[in-house]
């Protein structure tokens, strides 16, 4: 016996309860509480050499699915503002937030979504990249990465 639900959003959360008729015991009845979750995240620290190439994955723990199926946008943050640096559109090619000073050319998309940055500079120290993927409107899974630059 079992439930399967699809297209699941925040609102299915609650106590489920399944119940049949045997016999000769009678009724009997299970129950389960759902919670889901918008947004589920992971973090880490990168270490990096100063003016060497940084690679952050999208999410480092993420094998089975195919993020190219899926929106995705990479952000920068600092003190709690926040700069949009790439977005992804399934099947169409990324587009390149190059407002940016700090970051205008120097980042590009790598494989399965990673994000490059080249050169680092001493400026990218203790800034938090994160990697938002949307599965569903209501379900987000983010990575974000503290990166730690080092001089030689």
């Amino acid at each position: 016996w079992a439930l399967h639900l699809k297209n699941v959003t925040v609102s299915l959360s609650g106590q489920y309860e399944c119940s049949f008729a045997t016999y000769p015991y009678g009724a009997k009845a299970a129950k389960i509480q759902l919670i889901v979750k918008a947004e589920e995240e992971q973090h880490y620290v990168k270490k990096v050499q100063l003016n060497q190439t940084l690679e952050i994955p999208c999410l480092e723990d993420t094998t089975s699915e195919n993020l190219s199926n899926y929106p995705l946008k990479w952000l920068v943050g600092e003190n709690g503002r926040k700069e949009e640096l790439v977005t992804k559109e399934p099947s169409c090619p990324a587009v390149y937030r190059n407002g940016s000073t700090l970051y205008g050319q120097r980042v590009r998309l790598g494989l399965n979504n990673a994000l490059k940055i080249f050169p680092t500079k001493i400026t990218d120290d203790g800034r938090v990249f994160s990697c938002h993927v949307m599965y569903h409107p209501e379900r987000v899974q983010k990575s974000s990465t503290t990166v730690r630059v080092f001089g030689k």
